[in-house]
């Protein structure tokens, strides 16, 4: 998962492009990357870590420019390599950048067609095969030094009949703007807003989720449909069109859940809302299977989850307490590689308050069970604080399968749901009882926000990649690329790479 914006203003945008990394910085922590134009030329400062870290004031005062895109990464197989950082950039046609989030399922056949173009990766990103594919048909369907929005959009409309998987996109062509298109699927989320420049003209905006608007000044319009294309040219004329054949919107659940922001709005939902949403359907499923349970109190596992646990306990009549303190300066265990470093950082990012377990039957609320190693440790934290029982609900249903549309979900063998029942899970984690939401209660959850969304992204809980293109033989390659040892290697072969990155200091 990683995070994507793009503006064109009439003021310099290189503020309001850090504002807008740093909202969206929850989207992926590993690396960051700004590119803005300038007379002409292309300014780039991408390095890995935090925005914060990423970006000085030098670097910030070399960002010139009225127009520019920015990405902060999350590896999505697992590779922390700065070469990898986006944007990432060719210089013909013209010169065109990109950011990218997501995951292209049919990257081997598009490298086979990269060497067919007569065009060179130097990464092992499939977001730098999906610049070139793109560069590819906007060369073949240019013509001349100026860029038309039909030449633009017939080059999106190819390069959607020929990738597979979840992408939004954000480019900036040299002497064209900015273009943005987003998959046939709407798998990963984008929105597009408006603001009023210093001149009186309308500047527009594409991101990852609406909070960058928000905090940039921008209104939301609308979310960028699937399929779609949106063009702004330099001067700042919008122009959208849909390029795709038969485009049908199934977004990705996990996003309510997990990955997105609270404050932000995703095809017409409120992710606030619909995590409120998710309370409501676990209490109703603990009210109606789990009636015996004696709970005292209610404590989130922060922090995604404080919203479902805060519902939950209103719904029961039963406290809500914080009884965990997080440390904030610790990373996403989720996104961790290795086992060991998971754990350690468990230890790290969480801590209890004795008094709110000490003696009290206790139902502890996540936002969802992956490896289970987390849970696991909670659970026995809980128990070391004083807790009398334990009880675990997920907002969630089981994680059984992986995903193949840019979340670094491990390989199925690594996810403690699979092949096991809810008995077997409860026992792994150490649990008194174990409550998951189910899956059709997940989705009423968010289609309570917006009736006309009618099918999800939900292959990590019941198997069913939308695409239509995924086989034992891509799981097994993903597994190959994903499980622990995996990606122990890949971050060797990372931190010993001498590959130089052309890049401003």
């Amino acid at each position: 998962m990683c995070g994507i914006v793009g503006i064109v203003a009439t003021s310099p945008v290189n503020q309001s492009l850090y504002d807008a990394l740093t909202v969206l910085q929850h989207r992926g922590q590993d690396a960051a990357g700004i590119v803005t134009v300038n007379d002409g030329n292309f300014k780039q400062r991408k390095a890995n870590g935090l925005v914060k870290d990423v970006f000085e004031t030098k670097h910030m005062y070399r960002l010139r420019g009225n127009i520019g895109i920015g990405h902060v990464r999350y590896p999505t197989a697992g590779s922390s390599s700065a070469a990898e950082a986006q944007p990432f950039y060719v210089n013909s046609p013209f010169g065109i950048t990109l950011a990218h989030n997501g995951n292209l399922t049919n990257v081997r056949e598009l490298r086979e067609k990269l060497s067919e173009f007569r065009r060179h990766t130097n990464t092992t990103s499939d977001s730098e095969v999906l610049l070139n594919i793109f560069a590819h048909e906007i060369d073949m369907c240019s013509s001349g030094t100026v860029l038309t929005p039909d030449a633009i959009f017939a080059a999106v409309k190819n390069v959607n009949s020929m990738v597979r998987g979840a992408y939004a996109v954000v480019s900036l062509i040299i002497g064209a703007g900015i273009v943005a298109f987003r998959d046939p699927h709407g798998i990963r989320p984008m929105v597009i807003g408006r603001r009023t420049g210093e001149d009186g003209k309308t500047e527009y905006m594409v991101a990852s989720e609406s909070v960058a608007l928000d905090v940039t000044g921008f209104e939301l319009m609308r979310d960028v449909a699937p399929g779609e294309g949106v063009f702004i040219t330099e001067s700042g004329e919008l122009h959208t069109r849909i390029c795709a054949d038969n485009p049908c919107l199934n977004p990705c659940i996990f996003e309510y859940v997990y990955f997105a922001r609270p404050d932000s709005i995703m095809n017409g939902v409120s992710v606030y809302a619909a995590r409120v949403h998710m309370g409501t359907m676990l209490t109703e499923k603990i009210r109606r299977e789990y009636a015996d349970l004696k709970i005292d109190v209610v404590i989130p596992v922060p922090e995604t989850s404080c919203d479902i646990a805060v519902e939950i306990a209103r719904n029961l009549g039963i406290p809500y307490r914080q009884g965990f303190v997080k440390n904030r300066y610790i990373g996403r265990t989720f996104i961790m590689p290795g086992q060991k470093q998971r754990k350690k950082g468990v230890r790290n990012k969480l801590n209890p308050i004795p008094a709110e377990f000490r003696d009290k039957r206790v139902l502890l609320v996540d936002d969802s069970i992956v490896r289970g190693t987390t849970s696991a440790q909670i659970v026995e934290m809980a128990r070391e604080a004083g807790a009398a029982e334990v009880y675990f609900a997920s907002a969630a249903p089981e994680i059984r399968y992986p995903n193949v549309y840019g979340i670094d979900m491990p390989s199925s063998r690594e996810l403690i749901a699979y092949s096991r029942d809810n008995d077997e899970i409860c026992r792994l984690i150490g649990a008194d009882a174990l409550i998951y939401q189910s899956l059709e209660d997940l989705k009423r959850a968010v289609m309570l926000e917006n009736p006309e969304l009618k099918r999800f992204e939900t292959s990590v809980f019941d198997g069913d990649y939308i695409t239509g293109d995924i086989d034992e033989a891509y799981l097994d390659f993903l597994d190959s690329v994903r499980n622990d040892d995996a990606k122990a290697d890949k971050a060797w072969t990372d931190s010993t790479e001498n590959l130089e990155i052309y890049n401003e200091p």
